[in-house]
């Protein structure tokens, strides 16, 4: 028998993690292409940042119709968050940023599916591209990174909304995101949890 969900976080209720999600504002908005084999992923990461942003949406699947409709928000100059030829730094977007809000399209899913994301759709793919700054760690400790520097979602979205909005901080979104980690930590135990990513964390 499966255990009683929250409808919110779609975490088991004695796992809830929503006393821990914020209600945050951001000048910058945020367009969250998910693919759909992450809905029902352990580390449900976009979810978290779309319940803890008010500035935000959740678009779920491949092939997004009628995208140009949530491109063009009056006020906001669009940016896709991915690496790629002639990506800016986000730091050197800051200040434009400051004066022309963003739209800043993340997409959720392995580096596979979110290529195969952009690939499905040209008007996203074709968006100016920005990135994070180099050399930045990941807090998941349960999962050895693809590459260097790479980031779940929502630490990802903290980390160009910290980046973007300075001195304004946006970590709070991580509170639900840490408790996440441990409590998976927690159901696996401490030894085997050392036996598997020991080495890891230690790196």
């Amino acid at each position: 028998m499966s255990r009683p969900q929250c409808p919110r976080c779609i975490r088991p209720v004695d796992r809830c993690l929503c006393a821990l999600i914020p209600s945050l504002p951001s000048r910058t908005r945020l367009l969250i292409l998910q693919h759909p084999s992450e809905v029902r992923h352990a580390l449900n990461t976009a979810r978290l940042a779309a319940l803890g942003l008010r500035n935000v949406q959740l678009l779920v699947g491949e092939v997004f119709e009628q995208l140009d409709t949530h491109l063009q928000q009056p006020g906001y100059q669009p940016y896709l968050l991915f690496p790629g030829e002639h990506a800016q730094p986000l730091a050197a977007m800051a200040a434009t940023a400051a004066t022309q809000p963003m739209l800043l399209v993340v997409p959720d899913g392995t580096w596979r599916k979110a290529r195969k994301l952009l690939h499905l759709n040209p008007a996203v793919s074709a968006l100016p591209r920005v990135v994070l700054a180099a050399g930045l760690q990941s807090r998941y400790r349960l999962r050895k990174a693809p590459m260097p520097g790479a980031l779940s979602t929502i630490e990802a979205i903290v980390e160009a909304l910290n980046t973007l909005e300075a001195p304004a901080r946006f970590d709070a979104l991580l509170k639900p995101f840490d408790a996440l980690i441990e409590g998976q930590i927690e159901a696996m135990g401490e030894q085997t949890f050392q036996r598997n990513h020991g080495r890891e964390v230690s790196g």
